[in-house]
């Protein structure tokens, strides 16, 4: 009987497999490794994204990420580091730590929660800002659109001031420089907008029915690679569609020289993530066009703005997000009045969803927002109207 008391266990022991874990701890189960990697791998995301956004172009596919996703992504991560049971409160930190990290990036308007503007004076004036998707062209569904449409839908915002921007026809039938053509419209601008001063520089316009000092357009071009300076042969006859993405114009508000900055700034980098080449170039040669131009527009603003003594108003279409490493270069002498806004997340494009926010309206700080919309441009573009109360102080 001892005998076999004594063999019993050595064969039990011989026979245990090798792999098994040790005692009192558990493999874990595909859903808990599953929720791991989810929980770990969005905030190097993040991380990634803060340091390489605005940096190299082939990032530029990760710039259009929806900027609500900064905020949702994590808040959902959370609630799945509670399903990991034997890690859950470890792996809750990976996600609290991408939302705090990502916030910036969110668009999540925590501004408008505590402020109040300010009550607007009796002079005060208003200023509308829009991406018009070229002009009264009629690209949205819904329609038809007609141009009589158009520019009744113009004098009904009763702006003072207008900056307008894709002063311009598409031909799509034609490829990537040569799809932008030009036009003219003076005759019939004057005709609905009498008495308003008309300004045109490439494919911007501002109206105004104050008196206009003077007027600019700002060089891009300068601030580009050498080998990206000369405009493309399909736009000689329209070089400031390549040059220029900014008009300024100088007018007389209350007495005092208000610069407006009409801007309209090129797509982020994105043909990577269509993977579509170009009858002009690669994806890969494409994306960073776009990168260098953008990059190269925002020069050519913070240079104007620093050495423009007068109070500046700058608006349009930027094609940046909240969630875009660019946005740092907005110059630091403005100041962003998405604070003025009534939504916890304004979005401007595109019409019917509005994920991102790409239009915008920056001042110095000796100019005045009592008021600001995103109106609904009621099937004329895709992108958001900007409606703005303001004064210079």
């Amino acid at each position: 009987m001892s005998e076999t008391a004594n063999v019993e266990p050595a064969i039990a022991e011989e026979e245990q497999p090798d792999h098994a874990p040790p005692a009192g701890r558990r493999r874990w189960s595909w859903w808990v490794r599953l929720a791991v990697l989810a929980c770990t791998a969005w905030p190097v995301f993040v991380v990634l994204h803060l340091i390489l956004s605005n940096q190299f172009y082939w990032w530029g596919p990760f710039d259009v990420i929806p900027p609500l996703a900064f905020a949702l992504i994590p808040l959902v991560l959370i609630g799945v580091a509670q399903l990991a049971r034997p890690v859950r409160w470890r792996l809750t930190v990976a996600p609290v730590l991408a939302l705090l990290l990502g916030l910036s990036c969110s668009g999540v308007n925590f501004g408008t929660l505590w402020y109040t503007p300010p009550s607007a004076p009796s002079d005060a004036i208003k200023l509308v800002t829009w991406n018009t998707q070229y002009w009264d062209q009629d690209l949205q569904p819904g329609g038809p659109h007609t141009t009589d449409d158009f520019y009744a839908f113009l004098r009904g915002l009763e702006a003072d001031v207008y900056m307008l921007q894709e002063y311009a026809h598409v031909d799509m039938t034609k490829f990537h420089w040569a799809q932008a053509r030009g036009i003219d419209q003076v005759a019939r601008l004057r005709k609905e907008f009498p008495g308003y001063e008309i300004v045109i520089e490439g494919r911007n316009v501002t109206l105004s029915r104050l008196p206009v000092v003077g007027h600019r357009w700002l060089d891009t071009t300068k601030w580009l690679p050498d080998d990206l300076k000369t405009v493309p042969s399909a736009l000689r006859d329209r070089p400031l569609f390549y040059s220029s993405q900014t008009l300024v114009t100088d007018i007389q508000v209350n007495g005092r020289t208000v610069s407006f900055y009409n801007s309209h700034l090129f797509q982020p980098p994105q043909r990577l993530m269509r993977l579509q080449n170009s009858p002009e170039g690669s994806m890969f040669e494409v994306d960073r066009l776009n990168f260098e131009m953008r990059l190269a527009s925002f020069r050519a603003i913070q240079k104007d703005v620093a050495g423009n003594p007068n109070r500046i108003v700058l608006g349009g279409d930027m094609n940046t997000s909240p969630a875009m490493g660019i946005k740092s270069m907005f110059p630091d002498r403005l100041v962003d009045q998405t604070h003025a806004l009534s939504s916890l997340y304004p979005a401007s494009w595109p019409s019917g969803m509005r994920f991102w926010r790409l239009d915008w309206l920056l001042t110095t700080p000796n100019v005045g927002v009592s008021r600001y919309d995103l109106l609904d441009s009621h099937g004329f573009s895709d992108h958001s109207v900007q409606s703005l109360t303001l004064w210079p102080r």
